[in-house]
């Protein structure tokens, strides 16, 4: 078993005002583009097709993702993404959280300095949860709820947002609800 080092450079418009924070990329074997939340068999981005278009393809060209466009519209948002986990062990050849080792952590204080804006962050699942919360001083939330917690000055929300993987056991329209909640109170809609 190697060490697996995070593939993608943080994904950090200068106005964010929000921090989407998942657990790791899955293998490149199952990358439809070269952007957070690439598998195609992911519904991160038919979430954000259904809550900012009411279409659940919007982001989708040709039976991929469209990179382009997805980044085009996180900068035009002020979305901002990236990943609780730099570097990991996978324990199985899948990409299910439950089979991560985390080897290496976000440094997230550092990575809010880079998006002074951002005063919102949401956890995309369980385990991106679970790492922030090591560095968050602050209560877990319930599913689509939040906690606040303070790093440095800032006073930051902290939410959490059902996985977007197919495995957790919702249906798209229920997980696009509660990412519909949490985009309208921070006037994203």
């Amino acid at each position: 078993m190697y060490i697996e080092f995070h593939p993608l450079e943080p994904f950090l418009p200068p106005e964010a005002k929000i921090l989407m924070l998942g657990s790791f990329p899955p293998p490149r074997n199952k990358w439809s583009m070269e952007f957070f939340y690439p598998n195609f068999q992911n519904d991160m981005w038919r979430i954000f097709g259904l809550v900012f278009y009411e279409e659940k393809e919007y982001f989708i060209t040709n039976r991929k993702f469209d990179a382009v466009k997805i980044k085009d519209f996180c900068r035009e948002k002020g979305i901002a993404i990236y990943d609780t986990a730099t570097a990991v062990k996978r324990l199985r050849d899948n990409a299910s959280d439950n089979y991560l080792e985390i080897v290496d952590m976000l440094n997230l204080k550092e990575l809010l300095l880079k998006i002074p804006k951002c005063n919102t962050i949401a956890a995309t699942g369980k385990k991106a949860l679970d790492i922030i919360l090591k560095t968050a001083n602050c209560k877990e939330p319930e599913i689509g709820n939040f906690s606040f917690f303070r790093l440095g000055n800032r006073q930051i929300k902290l939410y959490r947002l059902p996985s977007s993987s197919r495995a957790y056991p919702m249906p798209l329209n229920i997980k696009a609800a509660y990412y519909q909640r949490l985009f309208s109170s921070i006037n994203m809609l």
